[in-house]
C-alpha cells in the first residue's frame, strides 16, 4: 500500500504518483463543478453570483484548513523516508488531536462572523441572503474538511496516492445525487448545494478512516504512540500553521480583489464565478504536481538523498510546461463552449456573460506556466521543511492582488481583474525559484550530521 519515492527515476516516480492524485483532485473539482452547474443553470445568474461571491472567503478559511493538513503530513513523510515508523505514528496521532482542536475553533469563529465578513466584502444586496446561506453551511462543515484532508495527506505521505481517489469518487457521486435531490426535489436553493458538499465530504472522510484502520498495519499504534506529545505537536505546528497561513495570506488578496469585482455588479461577479470554476478544473494538474512534490521532497529529505530534490523539481517543471501549452491551446479554441457549462442559455445578457468569462479564462491560461512553478516549487520547499517560505510567497501574491484590486480595477474595470492572478503568480515565482535553491544549499550543510525531527524545528525557524 505504501511507496518509496527515494529510489528510481524522479520523472517516472512523479508521473506515477501524480496521476492518481490528479484523478482524485478532478473528482473533487467535479463535485464542486456540479454545484456551480446546477446552481447556474437551474437557479439563475444571481444564485451563481451569490455562490461565486463567497469564493475568496471560502478559500481563505477552507484553504487554511487544507494547508494545515498538508503541513501535518510532511513530518509523516519525512519519518517514512527515514524508516522510523514509531516516530511517524506518533506524528499521526498528534496531528489528529491538533486537527480536532483547529476544527472546533474555526467552526465557531466563522459561524459567528459570517455575516460581518460578507458585509465587509461589499456583497451586493440582491445576492447577500443566498451568499450567507451558502457559506455559513460550508463553514459548519469545516470538521469534515479537516477529517478528509488530514487522512488523505497521511495516506499520500506513506506513498499511496491511489486510495484517496476512491473515496473522492464516492464523494463525487454522493454529491451529485444530493445536489439534485436537495435542489430539484426539496427546493433547497443554494443552501442545498452547500449541504450536499458537506455531507458528501463527511461520508468520504469517515469511509477513509474506517478503511485506514484495516488496511494500513504500519499505522497501528501502541498506547505510548497515541499519547499526546507536546514536542510532536510543536513540530507539526511548525509545519502546518505556516502552510495554512500561506493559503490564507494569499486569500486576503483574493478577498480584496473580489470586493473590487463586487462593485462592478452581479453580472461581472457571475462571469468571474463561472471562470473561477473553469480555472479550478484546468489547474488541477498543477495541484497534483504540488501534492506530489511535497511527498517526494519530504521522503527524500528524510532519506538524506538531497541530489534528488533538484532532479525532481526540474522533471516536474517540464511536465508543467507541457500541460500549460496544451491548456492554452484548448482555451483559445473552446473558451465560449467551456463557459456555457455554467451559464443558463436563457439568460438575458448571455452573450456578454460568455465574452467576459472567456476573456477571464484565456488571460489566466496564458500565464499557466508561472502558476505551475508556484505550485511545484512552493510545495517542494514545504516538503523540505521550510514552511515559513510559503508565507513569504503568499505575502507577495497578496500584495499583487491587492494592488490590482484597489488601484487598477477602479480605473480599468474587468480587464484589470483578469490580470490580477497572473501578476500574483509572477511575483511569487520571483521569490520561490531562488528560495528553493537556497533551501537545498542549507540542507546540504545540515546533513548528514543531523537526522531527526529536531531538524524540522531548525529549518522552520528560517
Amino acid at each position: 500500500m505504501t511507496k518509496n519515492l527515494t529510489v528510481g527515476s524522479p520523472m517516472r516516480l512523479i508521473i506515477g504518483f501524480a496521476l492518481p492524485t490528479l484523478f482524485g483532485m478532478l473528482f473533487q473539482q467535479f463535485y464542486n463543478l456540479v454545484d456551480t452547474m446546477i446552481v447556474g443553470k437551474l437557479l439563475g445568474a444571481q444564485a451563481l453570483a451569490a455562490v461565486g461571491s463567497t469564493g475568496s472567503i471560502n478559500f481563505f478559511v477552507i484553504g487554511f484548513c487544507m494547508g494545515v493538513c498538508n503541513g501535518f503530513a510532511i513530518p509523516v513523510a519525512q519519518r517514512m523516508g527515514a524508516e522510523e515508523p514509531s516516530k511517524m505514528r506518533r506524528y499521526v496521532a498528534n496531528a489528529a488531536y491538533l486537527s480536532a482542536l483547529f476544527a472546533l475553533v474555526l467552526t465557531v469563529a466563522t459561524g459567528l462572523l459570517c455575516k460581518d465578513i460578507l458585509t465587509l466584502m461589499r456583497t451586493p444586496d440582491d445576492i447577500f441572503a443566498n451568499a450567507n446561506a451558502y457559506i455559513f453551511i460550508i463553514f459548519m462543515g469545516i470538521p469534515t474538511t479537516f477529517l478528509y484532508n488530514l487522512l488523505a495527506g497521511i495516506i499520500r505521505s506513506l506513498g499511496d496516492s491511489k486510495t484517496p481517489v476512491y473515496f473522492l469518487a464516492l464523494s463525487s457521486f454522493l454529491n451529485i445525487f444530493l445536489d439534485f435531490a436537495l435542489i430539484l426535489w426539496f427546493d433547497a436553493g443554494v443552501a442545498g448545494a452547500a449541504i450536499a458538499t458537506v455531507v458528501s465530504q463527511g461520508i468520504s472522510g469517515v469511509a477513509c478512516l474506517l478503511y485506514m484502520r484495516r488496511a494500513y498495519p504500519i499505522l497501528r499504534m501502541t498506547k505510548e504512540e497515541r499519547r499526546l506529545d507536546l514536542h510532536s505537536c510543536k513540530v507539526l505546528c511548525a509545519m502546518g500553521i505556516p502552510m495554512g497561513l500561506q493559503y490564507s495570506v494569499t486569500a486576503v488578496g483574493s478577498i480584496i480583489l473580489q470586493s473590487a469585482v463586487n462593485t462592478l455588479g452581479s453580472l461581472y461577479v457571475a462571469a468571474v464565478a463561472a471562470g473561477a470554476k473553469l480555472f479550478q478544473l484546468f489547474a488541477c494538474p498543477f495541484d497534483a504536481m504540488g501534492a506530489t512534490m511535497a511527498t517526494y521532497c519530504g521522503q527524500n529529505v528524510g532519506a538524506c538523498k538531497l541530489d534528488r530534490l533538484g532532479q525532481g523539481i526540474r522533471a516536474c517543471s517540464l511536465l508543467g510546461l507541457g500541460y500549460s501549452i496544451l491548456a492554452l491551446i484548448a482555451m483559445l479554441l473552446f473558451a465560449p463552449q467551456f463557459s456555457m457549462f455554467f451559464l443558463n442559455p436563457n439568460e438575458e445578457q448571455l452573450t456578454l456573460l460568455v465574452e467576459l468569462t472567456s476573456e477571464y479564462m484565456i488571460t489566466l491560461t496564458a500565464f499557466f506556466f508561472p502558476l505551475a512553478l508556484v505550485n511545484i516549487v512552493r510545495f517542494s520547499i514545504q516538503g523540505m521543511g521550510y514552511s515559513t517560505f510559503a508565507i513569504l510567497a503568499g505575502v507577495l501574491e497578496m500584495a499583487a492582488r491587492t494592488v490590482v484590486g484597489l488601484c487598477l480595477v477602479p480605473l480599468f474595470g474587468f480587464d484589470a481583474a483578469c490580470f490580477a492572478s497572473p501578476a500574483a503568480w509572477i511575483c511569487a515565482d520571483l521569490f520561490l525559484v531562488p528560495a528553493s535553491m537556497a533551501c537545498i544549499a542549507k540542507l546540504r550543510k545540515l546533513y548528514p550530521s543531523v537526522k531527526d525531527e529536531q531538524l524540522v524545528l531548525q529549518k522552520s525557524a528560517v
